[in-house]
Parts: structure tokens; sequence; C-alpha cells
């Protein structure tokens, strides 16, 4: 069972209890999202992280169009990791488009983070590894 907790014209977050984990599912329209936006939803989705309090996450980016030129990884790294190990992530997935290089790598945490996190090009697989 999930209850959709956030949605807004970026994308939307899940929390599936029963599996103890958080969802977020970006939309198409991300194309159009800029750098502040980014960061803005970022916040709001860590927010959903801590108030729902579950250990995994699975972020669907299947069709995340937004300009890798405009994510600021020391931006994330310094105000959005801290909050997912402080909510006490545990498993921390990416469902991405097929052919991303970054699928089949074994799943490693990426510090700052304290859990690991795996990039998946099926659903069922990054559910499947979030599950084990």
């Amino acid at each position: 069972m999930a209850e959709q907790v956030y949605e807004d014209r970026w994308g939307e977050v899940f929390d599936r209890p029963s599996a103890d984990l958080i969802e977020l599912r970006w939309f198409d329209t991300t194309a159009d999202m800029s750098a502040d936006e980014f960061q803005d939803w970022l916040t709001t989705f860590a927010g959903c992280v801590e108030k729902c309090g579950r250990s995994r996450v699975l972020i669907d980016s299947t069709t995340f169009r937004m300009s890798p030129a405009k994510m600021d990884g020391s931006w994330r790294d310094a105000n959005i990791i801290p909050r997912y190990n402080a909510a006490g992530v545990a498993k921390f997935a990416f469902h991405t488009p097929e052919g991303m290089p970054m699928i089949g790598e074994p799943p490693a945490p990426e510090a700052p983070g304290r859990f690991p996190t795996g990039y998946f090009g099926r659903r069922r697989d990054a559910l499947d590894w979030l599950a084990g």
C-alpha cells in the first residue's frame, strides 16, 4: 500500500510503509527545471524522508530531464546527504534509463552518505536490492 505524500509539477513522493520505502518519481517536466528549483525540490524531498522515517529510498529518474550541468553535487553533499544520514537511510537506489554507465556497478556508499547507493536499469532490480 502506498500513500502519496507530495506532488507538484516536477514529481511526486510516495510513502510505502510495508516496504520501509519512500519513493520519488520525477516527471519529464524537469526539462524546464532551474538549478534553484532542483535544490528546493531536494530540500522538500529530504523533509519527506525525515517525516516518513523509512530506511530505504528509491528515486525513479527514468523521466528526469534537467541538464546535469545545473546540479551542484557539493551543495547536495553539504545540505541534503547529512539529512538522509540523520534520518536513518540504510539503502538508496536510483532507477535510471537503460544505458547509464553506473548500472551494474555494485552498490556502495558515496561519501558523505553512510548508506550504499545503487543504480539500476530495471525497477524490479532496484526493489529487489532494496528489499534484500
